[in-house]
This record gives C-alpha cells, sequence and structure tokens, in this order.
C-alpha cells in the first residue's frame, strides 16, 4: 500500500514511467528517479525525505533480504561499487559540512541507519553516533581498520568460511572482532556464536566488552536492534555462564564466552561463528614444543567440534611460532580460496608505523624503539607478524612421526644405544626402539636424565632388564667406555646376559655434523609417541584388552622439547637428544659410514 501511494506521489514528481527497463523492476526505478532528482537539484531536501521512507519501507521485504542483486543496487558492497544509499548519504553529508544545517545530518543518519543492518562499516559509525569523537573507536582508525573492515564483510556475505587476522599487540583487533560480532547478533540473533580465549580472565573480557556494545546507552545497539526485530532487547543473560540471549530462552545463548580451559562440551553450540582469540597465553608458552601440541589438540578436540556444518570460524592472535593454532591453519589453507589471511605488520615498507592513528595510536619512533630493545624473535612475533622459528630446526615437531603408544603386532627386534653424561648440566641419552622388518623404528621410552652415574646406572641397567633388551652400545667418548664396563659388571652381578659394548666416534666427525648426517634418517624411519594422552575410556579398554600402551614420561618430554629445538645455526644449550637418537640410528644401520670416491689405479 505505501509503495503504492508513494509511486503515485513520486510519479509526477520526478516524471517516473513505472515499466521494467534495463531490467530494473519498478521500485528500483523510482530510486534512480530520485538519485537523478537530487544530482540536479542537491539542495533539495524533499528528495532526501522521499528517499528515506521509501527504503525504510523495504526493510520488510523478504526478495530484498534474500537477492544479492537486488542489494548491490540499492546498497553496493561498501568497497568498489557504490549503491544508490551512498549516493544519497555522501550529497547529504557534504551539504551538512557545507551548510552546518542538522537537517542534513539527520537524512545522512537515517540513511546510514538503514545500511547498518547490511554493512559492517555502517554498523560501526552508527553504533558510536552517541559518543564524542575523542571516545570513538572506529572513526580515528578507519584507516588501519578499513581493510580489516571489508575482511569481515567479505566474511559474513559467504566469500570465506574462516578469517584468520595477526596484528601487533593493543591495536585494536580484538574490539573490531567484538563489534563484528555484535553485528552478527543483530543481524542473526537466532545464530549461536562462541567467543574462546587462553583463559577464563580473557573470556571476561569478552563478555564485559560485549555487554557494554550491546546493553548501555553509549552504543545504539538497542536503538538499531528493536527498530528491526520489533521486539525487547534482551530476554537473559548470565554473568556467571558468560551468556547473553537476544532472543526467547534457548538451550544455546546467542553469545558464550569461554576459556578454552574451561566447560564446552554440552554446554556450548556454534552455529553462527567461533571467534577465537589468542589461545597461545604468552611466549613461554609458545617456546614449548610439548605445551603448544597439547594446546593444538585440546583445540581440536574441545572447541572446534563445537562447530556445526555451516558455521564459520574468525582466529585472531600473535604469531608466536610455526606450531601457533594460527599459523598451522594458514599453512594447511593458505592457498584455498574459502580461507583468507590477513597479517598487518607494525611498520611498513618503508618502516613508517602502520598504526598512527589519530586517537591512541602508535607512532613510527614507537616501533623503531620497540624493534631496538626487544629480542628479534619477540619482535618479529609480537609486532611484524613473523611466526617464531629458528632458523636451521633441523627436527621441526610437524616433521616428525608419531604414535599412540601401542606398539604394532608382529615380529620386531628391541634395542637402545646410550649417549653417556656425567651430570653437570648435561644429560644422559638413551632412546629405548622396537625396530620392524619395513624398517620403522618406535621409539616407546627414554631415559633422559642429568643425574650423576649414581642416579643413571641403575636406571639403564633396569631399562635393560625391563625390555629384554640383550645388546646396547654406548659411545665410548667422553668416558664412555669406563660407564658401559659398569653396566656390563651390574648386570653380571644378577646374572642378566647382555653384550654391552662401546664405540667411539671418529675424530674427525664432529658432533654436529654426526647429528645433521643422520637427520634424514630419523625423520624418515623413527616413530615418536604422540604428546596427546588417551583419554579414560581408552585407558579402560585397554585394560579390559589386556594392551600396553606407552606414554610420554617427564623424561621422554623433555628430550623431545630439546630435539624439537635443536638448530644447524647458532648454538644449542644442548644437544644429548639430537646426539641420543643418532647413535641408536647409527647402530640400526651398522655403523659410521665413509665417503666413496672413484679412482684411477696409481699402477
Amino acid at each position: 500500500m505505501f509503495e503504492q501511494m508513494v509511486r503515485m506521489r513520486l510519479q509526477d514528481t520526478y516524471s517516473v514511467q513505472f515499466r521494467p527497463i534495463g531490467g530494473l523492476q519498478q521500485r528500483e526505478q523510482v530510486g534512480l528517479a530520485i538519485a537523478n532528482a537530487i544530482e540536479q537539484n542537491p539542495m533539495d531536501i524533499s528528495a532526501y525525505s522521499d528517499f528515506v521512507d521509501f527504503i525504510n519501507d523495504m526493510k520488510s521485504d523478504r526478495k530484498f533480504e534474500e537477492k544479492s542483486d537486488l542489494r548491490d543496487f540499492w546498497i553496493g558492497d561498501n568497497k568498489k561499487r557504490h549503491g544508490l544509499t551512498t549516493f544519497v548519504k555522501m550529497n547529504a553529508q557534504f551539504n551538512e559540512i557545507a551548510t552546518g544545517d542538522p537537517v542534513w545530518g539527520s537524512a545522512y543518519n537515517d540513511i546510514l541507519k538503514f545500511e547498518a543492518y547490511y554493512l559492517f562499516e555502517s554498523f560501526l559509525f552508527y553504533m558510536e553516533q552517541k559518543r564524542p569523537y575523542e571516545r570513538r573507536f572506529y572513526a580515528p582508525r578507519r584507516h588501519a581498520l578499513k581493510v580489516v573492515v571489508d575482511d569481515l564483510q567479505d566474511l559474513e556475505d559467504g566469500k570465506y568460511i574462516f578469517y584468520g587476522l595477526s596484528m601487533p599487540v593493543r591495536t585494536g583487533k580484538s574490539t573490531i572482532c567484538i563489534f563484528f560480532l555484535a553485528w552478527v547478533g543483530f543481524r542473526k540473533p537466532r545464530k549461536h556464536n562462541a567467543m574462546c580465549g587462553h583463559s577464563g580472565m580473557l573470556a571476561d573480557g569478552f563478555y564485559s566488552e560485549l555487554c557494554n556494545l550491546i546493553l548501555t546507552n553509549e552504543y545504539t545497539f538497542e536503538e538499531l536492534y528493536k527498530d528491526r526485530h520489533n521486539g525487547r532487547l534482551l530476554q537473559s543473560k548470565s554473568a556467571e555462564k558468560h551468556t547473553l540471549n537476544l532472543l526467547s530462552p534457548d538451550r544455546f545463548a546467542t553469545f558464550t564466552c569461554r576459556g578454552i580451559d574451561g566447560t564446552w562440551t554440552g554446554d556450548v553450540d556454534v552455529s553462527g561463528y567461533l571467534y577465537v582469540d589468542d589461545l597461545v597465553r604468552d611466549r613461554e608458552q609458545s617456546l614449548s614444543p610439548r605445551r603448544m601440541e597439547n594446546l593444538w589438540q585440546e583445540f581440536l578436540n574441545k572447541v572446534l567440534d563445537r562447530m556445526n556444518d555451516g558455521a564459520k570460524m574468525l582466529m585472531v592472535g600473535t604469531l608466536w611460532g610455526i606450531t601457533d593454532p594460527l599459523e598451522r591453519y594458514r599453512t594447511m589453507y593458505e592457498n584455498d580460496p574459502r580461507y583468507k589471511f590477513r597479517r598487518i605488520p607494525a611498520l611498513d615498507e618503508n618502516d613508517e608505523s602502520n598504526f598512527n592513528y589519530e586517537i591512541g595510536g602508535f607512532s613510527t619512533e614507537h616501533y623503531r624503539h620497540m624493534r631496538q630493545i626487544l629480542a628479534d624473535a619477540e619482535w618479529q612475533a609480537k609486532f611484524m607478524q613473523r611466526p617464531y622459528a629458528r632458523e636451521g630446526l633441523l627436527f621441526a615437531p610437524d616433521e616428525l612421526r608419531y604414535f599412540n603408544g601401542i606398539l604394532p603386532d608382529g615380529d620386531h627386534k628391541v634395542y637402545t644405544a646410550c649417549d653417556v653424561a656425567w651430570g653437570g648440566g648435561d644429560r644422559l641419552s638413551m632412546p629405548l626402539a622396537a625396530e620392524y622388518p619395513n624398517g620403522d623404528v618406535y621409539v616407546f621410552d627414554w631415559i633422559f636424565n642429568g643425574g650423576t652415574k649414581a642416579t643413571t646406572q641403575p636406571l639403564v641397567a633396569g631399562a635393560i632388564m625391563a625390555n629384554s633388551i640383550y645388546e646396547i652400545t654406548f659411545e665410548a667418548n667422553n668416558g664412555g667406555g669406563e660407564y658401559c664396563a659398569d653396566i656390563d659388571k651390574m648386570l653380571q652381578k644378577v646374572g642378566y646376559r647382555c653384550s654391552c659394548t662401546s664405540k667411539r666416534a671418529p675424530g674427525t666427525m664432529e658432533k654436529m655434523q654426526k647429528i645433521i648426517a643422520n637427520a634424514d634418517d630419523i625423520k624418515r624411519n623413527f616413530i615418536f609417541l604422540s604428546a596427546t594422552l588417551p583419554t579414560e575410556e581408552e585407558e579402560e579398554t585397554d585394560r579390559k584388552n589386556g594392551i600396553k600402551r606407552y606414554k610420554r614420561s617427564v623424561e621422554y618430554q623433555q628430550a623431545m622439547d630439546e630435539l624439537c629445538s635443536y638448530s644447524t645455526v647458532g648454538k644449542n644449550e644442548h644437544d644429548d637428544a639430537a646426539d641420543g637418537l643418532t647413535q641408536l640410528n647409527i647402530k640400526r644401520t651398522g655403523g659410521y659410514m665413509g665417503q666413496l670416491q672413484a679412482m684411477q689405479r696409481p699402477w
């Protein structure tokens, strides 16, 4: 009825002929006619009022909601293609600046309010209208964050199913993403969204900021929501559970905030977005391969499986290292067009700040100073978005093979080799292995101890007997021959027969050269215990079926941590883990290999 009345009035006002022209329907013709009238007479306020009345009537039109071509015609995509609303809105804004008359500002705000449902950037501008400019978040930071806003628009429009964002600390990456989640809730309050961080304390921050955006009068969320949904804004919220529901009570809320250490199973459902922000707590955690692997497995098995089919993910954080969850996703999906990764470093290609915001920014001088005082690895990770990875990493965790702790059935031989240490900071390294006919070597246990011989020799002798090992080789260098003789005496004393031998490494071969020479064989043939612990159900099944499942001991884990940080560049603080595996591989292959070169007979 409204459209018919407008058509009748506008036909005389703008000389519109209501029949399809160039594929446009009658409503689109009206919009074009008003825009043309504004272009011809940009100071005619009545044309702006007619345009606002007309677009507001389209809110209830389901075809407009469902057809992207109609939305593009009216609104555009907020980047390259501008629709009719942008044209009229910009004219109104220009008139307000030129005349100072608030009537133009009112027209501008009315159009911005209509766009806020469809365009994330319009939502941002309208949400902060009541705030003094110096307290606004987006407008003073627009020149740096616009590219992120456009990416998030594409994510919501269905161009991507995953968006990964890394920016320096305190540059607003979390805030812009929480604004985005608020926009998603405004658009689709029936969807369930979850926000995850490294701890419950971080989840507290998510919840507080989200409540501030949605529930306080400082922002216009309530006005926008009621204008679209014709109902009470908040149905329920729980500060204890960190949940906020915008619709009638449901088992799962519109928003749930949790630390990864909180309860997820049975309590969280994700049909909209999974927002993951800073899963890695700090640099210390990022430097531990074990902790990073545990974090990754916990994320996969506790958080990720809460996502329904069709849900999307937004992952944000600092790229601490190659085992960081965000960096793992990038490695796996960087070439998939459904996945988008955005890195914005502190300094651009000209060594100038990317975040010199109008308010609350960071100058070039600030970042250059930080570069001077921080260790290079931390500067690269926290500020330049280059994941920390030591050059020459010889045994990267993702290059090694792993097993679940259960040795395969079938014939195999068990053996070991020992790199001797006498304490004083070094560790005795003795990996125990089961080798199968196909060449696979399962490292099922590892003595990795920094004690004196009074501590380590009983451990070595006990492991030999407990695992029915009948031959062992000790590296004779650094007193290994004496250590071998002591172990042999201990075993003979209890009547256990084992061939204990010692072999000296060639004097011409440096330790690193020896390790490098054996590294490929180790990565190709050796299989290590997984860092993932079995579940209670798996352990119960093992007990019922009499299955032996090996798990990483503290010493095994310490050996793996040291192994995975061994580098061929610079000085390694310790090399006992890598040297122990090298001794084991030398035993497996039958000894040290020389290099042969063909030459002409001299006689």
